[in-house]
């Protein structure tokens, strides 16, 4: 599990295809302790939550290996990574760490595509569309998850939802770098799936 607060950005070095192209093995560079990092850990990468597979330091530098699995490159934007990207990097929660943001199961539910942004001072507000079966758990003042960022969302129209992202978040997430077009990862907030499986059931 994790709170959608980020504590990293990584940059992807190497990237191979394997298994006839079923499977992607990624190698990561970030400013993680590497003596904290174990095989077979869980990190967020972009809100994916990805297995460490191997982990080591070259040139001072911490790298971690992670697989992508068909099914993560069918459902999720890292079909389209390549050496370069930038990702959101966040740790599993462990118990007694503070919540800062909300759960985060790390497993994306699919895409959003931006569809505006507007630079206010010191802020930027996005608007991005989704698909209808996802935008039925997406509220105003609700939580979302967008490529690992846990986010307010702040009003919705149809399939589409806006976020107001604030300085920080600019600064310390690859948000910053969000055009229209862009395609993001979410994941709807899981309070929210329930509650909707709750109704259908009665």
């Amino acid at each position: 599990m994790f709170t959608g607060i980020v504590t990293d950005i990584g940059e992807i070095v190497a990237l191979k295809p394997v298994a006839q192209g079923q499977l992607h093995r990624l190698r990561i560079a970030c400013r993680y302790d590497r003596a904290t990092i174990a095989d077979g850990a869980s990190i967020a990468c972009n809100g994916v939550c990805l297995t460490v597979v191997a982990a080591g330091v070259e040139s001072g530098n911490t790298w971690f290996d992670v697989d992508t699995a068909a099914e993560t490159l069918a459902m999720t934007t890292a079909r389209h990574w390549t050496v370069g990207t930038r990702l959101n990097l966040e740790r599993a929660l462990k118990i007694g760490d503070e919540l800062g943001g909300h759960i985060v199961a790390g497993h994306a539910d699919g895409i959003a595509t931006i569809l505006s942004r507007d630079d206010l001072p010191d802020m930027a507000r996005f608007e991005l569309n989704t698909a209808r079966e996802l935008a039925r758990f997406i509220a105003p003042k609700g939580s979302i998850t967008l490529d690992g960022v846990s986010l307010t969302v702040n009003a919705v129209r149809d399939t589409a939802f806006s976020v107001l992202i604030i300085p920080h978040t600019l600064n310390v997430t690859t948000l910053s770098s969000w055009r229209a077009g862009t395609e993001i990862n979410i994941e709807v907030d899981l309070m929210a799936r329930y509650a909707a499986r709750l109704t259908e059931m009665k």
